[in-house]
């Protein structure tokens, strides 16, 4: 049986009906108030882990001076601000290059990392050639290949430099994919 409105007349919607409605709209505006915040807190949160964490595009490794003139390469730290999600780190070191001097155009960097599996190499200086002694790959002066039966599949990986303010060595530092014949940076 339906209830009918003193004043207008008209058949009241069942109480049950009613009461049904408001709460459901105070559950979901209790629902906005609460899912809104924290969503926007959790953002706010997790911001710093989608920035980059790499380091900048060129550091600053050594000067023209301290590279021998006869074209011996030598091994430099790289040293730069890097930043996790939320602390910044500055000047740690993010890695090793060789540098040599060129009779023309800015010194040679190569990377340390052997292209095969990631060792590191040394440059001995009386067979004027860097070797990894993981797996016994040979590289050139300059860091081609000395032997095709290498187990490396590709020559050691060069850096772009720059040298800046006619003594300054700057490196772009970056580290490339392992086991490849092709060139390719890690992201």
């Amino acid at each position: 049986m339906q209830k009918i409105h003193p004043a207008s007349g008209a058949p009241e919607p069942p109480t049950e009906r009613r009461e049904f409605i408001k709460q459901g709209c105070a559950a979901c505006l209790g629902l906005a108030a609460v899912v809104a915040p924290a969503a926007i807190g959790a953002r706010v949160f997790l911001d710093p882990l989608s920035r980059s964490n790499g380091t900048e595009a060129f550091v600053k490794v050594t000067t023209i001076d301290s590279l021998p003139e006869d074209g011996t390469p030598v091994q430099f730290p790289v040293l730069a601000d890097k930043r996790d999600a939320w602390t910044k780190f500055t000047q740690v070191p993010v890695g090793a290059v060789f540098l040599q001097r060129r009779k023309a155009g800015s010194p040679l960097a190569l990377s340390v990392v052997c292209p095969h599996a990631g060792c590191f190499v040394d440059y001995l200086e009386d067979q004027e050639a860097f070797l990894c002694p993981c797996h016994n790959s040979f590289f050139a002066k300059d860091g081609a290949l000395k032997d095709e039966q290498s187990p490396s599949p590709r020559p050691l990986d060069s850096l772009e430099v720059q040298v800046r303010n006619k003594t300054e060595v700057w490196v772009r530092f970056q580290d490339f994919q392992l086991g490849i014949t092709e060139k390719k940076p890690v992201t």
